[in-house]
């Protein structure tokens, strides 16, 4: 699948803002709010603990986990450190970016007790359980996290894992989106939002070439080439990779 151009990331940026100006203006939060309200009143048990199980595609804990079990795997087999650092370095990137943008915002999320809690911007937003609720990190980690999950699972298994491609990179993000919203953990435009910025930082990650990363000489399992019999499947190479977000 070709890569759409970088007018597509401005795009979605551009939306972003738009998204943050209007809440700013007091805009959608009447939305918001009624959004929350039907979920708050409608949570039969067959529904409510599906979501809340099906919430963790959308926790980090997990990501973790699972990608720094591959990942390990993966330096171990080829002697090359480049899996550990692609897994730090979702991580971080996803720290570093949405963990102001959550900080400047000041918005609660829907299960906060604060009279104006969908306000945006709020001096008034609760230092505790409930703020930090813009955008949605579940969102951002729906996008980010399952590239990197996927991208080691092509390293590990090879290419039959790319016949699961749409399930595990499509599939994660619409049942997060609705668990989130449905649950309360966050507003209908916090998720909107997660899910703009999610995929802007989803195709940033997509550019690197995480197989073949230049390495200084001096860092450990750092092979020049990918060598021979290392055992499991081969990586894709760069211009592979960008095939793989499209």
């Amino acid at each position: 699948m070709r890569r759409l151009g970088w007018w597509f990331d401005v795009l979605l940026l551009a939306a972003l803002a738009g998204l943050t100006a209007l809440l700013a203006a007091g805009h959608l939060l009447d939305l918001d709010l009624a959004v929350s309200d039907w979920a708050f009143g409608f949570q039969p048990a067959v529904l409510h603990y599906p979501s809340y199980v099906a919430n963790y595609l959308g926790q980090g804990g997990p990501f973790l986990a699972l990608g720094g079990a591959m990942a390990l795997w993966l330096a171990y087999r080829w002697r090359d450190v480049r899996p550990i650092i692609l897994l730090a370095a979702t991580q971080l990137f996803t720290i570093v970016v949405v963990t102001p943008i959550k900080e400047l915002s000041s918005r609660d999320a829907p299960r906060s007790t604060l009279p104006n809690k969908a306000e945006i911007f709020n001096e008034l937003a609760a230092r505790g359980e409930y703020n930090w609720s813009y955008p949605s990190g579940h969102m951002v980690n729906t996008i980010v996290w399952y590239f990197t999950l996927y991208l080691l699972a092509l390293w590990v298994f090879g290419e039959r894992v790319r016949r699961w491609q749409t399930l595990i990179r499509v599939a994660p993000p619409i049942i997060v989106f609705w668990t989130t919203v449905y649950l309360n953990y966050h507003w209908l435009t916090d998720s909107i939002a997660g899910l703009l910025l999610g995929i802007v930082m989803g195709r940033v990650m997509a550019l690197i070439p995480w197989r073949t990363l230049p390495l200084p000489s001096w860092v450990p399992f750092n092979p020049q080439q990918p060598s021979a019999g290392t055992g499991g499947a081969q990586p894709s190479q760069p211009a592979d990779q960008q095939r793989v977000v499209g």
